[in-house]
């Protein structure tokens, strides 16, 4: 795939109550789970989207900047959409913009992602 400025992918994710007590367990909180979804869960919508769609294969992390503006509601469908701003192919780099919303269009989190890709004409 060659990357392109604009290209944007997305991902449609609803946590449950279990997923809540799960999380809990498995970060040593287990006296009570989160009422609502737990920014690391977000974020992981995003790494999953860099790592496998877009760009995709290869992609390695260089920085992540995540503002929450809302709680994340359990049990509602939320969509995590990653968007190409820059492509800088002499420096292998590509910066993105990433966002979550809810199934009504509440922003529930914002930022943007820089990651290197070898070869950002072919990712």
């Amino acid at each position: 795939m060659t990357l392109e400025i604009g290209q944007t992918v997305e991902l449609v994710r609803t946590y449950t109550g279990q997923d809540m007590l799960e999380f809990a367990n498995l970060s040593g909180a287990t006296a009570q789970a989160p009422e609502t979804v737990p920014g690391p869960l977000i974020g992981g919508l995003f790494s999953y989207l860099l790592g496998v769609r877009l760009p995709g294969r290869g992609t390695n992390y260089l920085k992540q900047s995540l503002e929450f503006l809302a709680p994340a509601p359990v049990g509602r469908e939320l969509t995590a959409t990653v968007t190409v701003t820059r492509l800088r192919p002499e420096k292998h780099l590509v910066d993105l913009e990433t966002v979550c919303r809810t199934s009504d269009g509440t922003r529930i989190c914002q930022g943007r992602a820089l990651v290197y890709v070898e070869d950002v004409g072919r990712a």
